[in-house]
């Protein structure tokens, strides 16, 4: 049972990350490989408005989810928008975009670096036990597990059953036909990637609050970003979120029952997993 608990906040905070990535590489086509650098910033973010002015960081989030679209929806408009109208097709958009978003990624760290400096930080907010079925849980975990499953909650219903958010998964199938009923592409695209980047910090504002980080540790949440967006299917939100899930009970199991040195390669061991028998993804269709 508190393998199961722990691996569902745990996944719960992956799944934001991942929803991020989601929208950034699944409608706007751009593999951003400083997502997990926006979640670290979110993270020292939350950490100094809490320590500086005693924000909470459940009302950070109001604050540093709509900074992020913008910064998020500026890097689009002034960085990747060129490379978008310049490419030919949808390989060398890839090709360019992850060449742009690595050096974006050694930017933010350089940033943070200064501004930080290379420690690790930790806050102490709501780290008080919580009883469950006889075991103690803490309480900073379970509200950021509440949180992921609200901001989950809202994109699934914004995505799904809004007007603009039919359009955005029009986008996301097929843009050039999005195009031929009147969808504004670029605008999507750009909306996509912002709403991504805000979905991200909101996670990093939440896995601040009982997770300890510094400024270098971004690619590791990229790479678990990437792999569960692969595992979960490109562009299926429920996808990512199972495929989150999976991959936070796996290394909370992993690390209880086994060696914690032994998570990251639980991580890829099940990847390969799903790459061998669902190569298109858990919610995936295969190719006609």
């Amino acid at each position: 049972m508190d393998i199961l608990v722990t691996g569902t906040v745990l996944g719960g905070t992956y799944a934001l990350i991942a929803l991020g990535l989601t929208l950034q590489y699944g409608v706007a086509r751009i593999m951003n490989l400083a997502n997990g650098e926006n979640l670290v910033l979110a993270c020292f973010t939350t950490f100094w408005l809490f320590s500086t002015y005693a924000v909470s960081p459940l009302l950070g989030i109001a604050i540093i989810a709509p900074a992020a679209f913008a910064l998020n929806w500026l890097i689009y408009r002034f960085a990747m928008r060129p490379l978008v109208e310049r490419a030919k097709n949808r390989g060398q958009l890839e090709v360019d975009s992850i060449l742009a978003t690595f050096g974006l990624m050694f930017i933010f760290q350089g940033v943070m670096l200064l501004a930080f400096g290379g420690g690790y930080y930790t806050y102490n907010f709501l780290n008080t036990p919580v009883e469950i079925l006889g075991a103690n849980y803490g309480l900073n975990r379970l509200v950021t597990l509440a949180a992921a499953a609200i901001i989950a909650l809202a994109l699934w219903l914004f995505l799904y059953f809004t007007r603009y958010g039919t359009a955005i998964r029009a986008v996301a199938v097929d843009p050039v036909a999005a195009g031929l009923v009147a969808i504004d592409v670029p605008r999507a695209s750009a909306f996509a990637f912002a709403l991504g980047g805000a979905v991200t910090a909101a996670a990093g504002s939440m896995l601040s609050t009982f997770y300890t980080f510094n400024a270098s540790m971004g690619v590791i949440f990229t790479m678990k970003a990437l792999i569960i967006v692969i595992m979960g299917g490109v562009g299926d939100v429920r996808g990512a979120v199972l495929a989150a899930l999976l991959l936070g009970i796996a290394e909370t199991a992993v690390a209880t029952l086994v060696d914690p040195g032994l998570t990251l390669a639980a991580t890829y061991a099940l990847f390969i997993i799903v790459l061998l028998f669902r190569p298109q993804g858990i919610f995936g269709r295969s190719p006609a």
